[in-house]
């Protein structure tokens, strides 16, 4: 449920709205809107009705949140919310850039494509170490070893890392390690991990499922949120269609979908679903145009010889003139590409 108080409430008037709550088991999550101030009540509010809210002092409205995902719905959480991570902040007025080799397959190969991708702008660096393939005969990753070099580029280049985390027990690893946390595609309903994740206090990148709804998307976002962890970041990766001139359908739609309907920052994913270089970086701009806040894209100074999804990450020059495109298309929007 949430109240919405007037724009002349008193902090008295609030007050005893906040008390009434305490007194009856509730917790609440004020925001401050532009105008109102407004808190979203948390617990079984299904014996509370709003028309009873209605008639505190100082109370202007009240009503029911419809959505399963309380505390991630635009309603509960009028004004974006925002992410920092190291110097930059994902949801402001700037577009984060996180690139870097879809596996990290040695300390040296890290090194050289983290040194060019900073150079010409990234403000985060990629790479997994722990990888989910669907072959198991396929380079699975290094492991503790490749986050190992994560953080020592990450610690080189002054700038953070994230990376993709399988199983809680490997969580001690991520918090040790890694400044971002992210859950893949396929572990975006393993609710188990999301569960403990939520205890974590490291910002979590939740990517959308292959046959995620956006609904579906969120609640799993509210499984973070609603334990304690506000620092989630949505990324949309494409979803299974019927379509199969590319790996995934990127679905660009849920960029504005989701700025409707949440609070949460969203950045795109354009590497896995296009599964063609050539087509990343058409599909990156268009990602920045439909308002999203950032771009994770994969990149590799040798392709050829990439231990996974060589066909897709872009040449370091090419993210270099993909970074020049973006920053035009940015400022059009009133927007900048963040510093490091």
């Amino acid at each position: 449920m949430i109240i919405v108080f007037k724009p002349n409430a008193t902090k008295q008037q609030k007050a005893h709205v906040e008390n009434y709550l305490t007194a009856h088991g509730f917790d609440y999550h004020p925001s401050q809107g532009q105008e109102q101030a407004i808190y979203g009540i948390i617990g079984d509010t299904t014996k509370l009705t709003p028309e009873f809210f209605k008639v505190f002092d100082g109370v202007s409205d009240a009503f029911r949140v419809q959505e399963s995902y309380k505390r991630c719905s635009r309603a509960f959480h009028p004004l974006n919310s925002k992410v920092k991570i190291g110097n930059t902040t994902i949801g402001g007025n700037e577009i984060t850039v996180m690139a870097g080799p879809c596996s990290v397959e040695s300390k040296k190969m890290l090194d050289d494509i983290s040194k060019e991708i900073v150079t010409y702008g990234a403000n985060v660096i990629r790479g997994g170490a722990f990888k989910p393939r669907s072959s198991p005969y396929d380079f699975q990753g290094l492991g503790e070893e490749g986050l190992i070099y994560l953080r020592e580029t990450g610690d080189k280049y002054g700038i953070p890392v994230v990376s993709e985390i399988m199983a809680i027990s490997d969580i001690p690893l991520f918090e040790k390690y890694i400044d971002v946390i992210q859950i893949g595609a396929r572990n975006m309903q393993n609710f188990a991990l999301l569960k403990e994740l939520a205890n974590v206090d490291k910002p979590i990148l939740l990517k959308r499922g292959i046959s995620a709804t956006i609904e579906e998307w969120l609640n799993s976002a509210e499984y973070l949120a609603s334990k304690g962890n506000q620092k989630i970041i949505l990324c949309e990766r494409g979803i299974r269609t019927f379509e199969k001139s590319t790996r995934f359908t990127l679905d660009l739609s849920s960029v504005p979908v989701i700025k409707k309907k949440s609070h949460l920052p969203i950045i795109v994913d354009p590497s896995h679903p296009m599964g063609q270089r050539e087509l990343v970086i058409p599909m990156a701009r268009a990602a920045i145009a439909a308002g999203a806040d950032g771009i994770m894209v994969e990149v590799h100074n040798n392709p050829d010889e990439a231990l996974s999804d060589g066909a897709q990450s872009l040449y370091p020059k090419q993210f270099k003139e993909l970074m020049k495109e973006i920053k035009i298309i940015a400022g059009a929007l009133g927007k900048t590409i963040a510093k490091n």
